[in-house]
């Protein structure tokens, strides 16, 4: 496959905030639009051409991990790179089963 036609991964950004519904009025206010997804207290999810950015309810806040929304991907899976840092790597259905299977919730 060459790299007009290779699907397009999108950067995945998942960070871990003290209060969700507070960040998701300044997060969408960053990014110019709203969640694709909001769990009420728990967890909000933006897709955009370019980012899979992903807000979830921490004690403290930070960066919970990066990692890659790949149409190609077979199946969820992660690793961690040589600063520590994990990268995960999933298809939109993936992530979607994920939530659903966290917050028994159609995302």
């Amino acid at each position: 496959m060459d790299a007009d036609t290779a699907p397009c991964r999108r950067i995945h950004v998942a960070l871990g905030v003290i209060d969700v519904d507070l960040s998701v009025a300044d997060y969408s206010a960053r990014l110019g639009c709203p969640p694709a997804v909001h769990i009420r207290s728990e967890y909000a999810l933006w897709r955009s051409d370019e980012v899979n950015f992903s807000i979830r309810r921490a004690e403290t806040p930070g960066l919970r991990h990066l990692g890659w929304e790949d149409p190609s991907a077979a199946a969820f899976s992660a690793e961690t790179d040589v600063n520590g840092i994990v990268w995960e790597r999933f298809a939109a259905e993936h992530q979607a089963a994920e939530i659903r299977l966290l917050w028994e919730t159609p995302a």
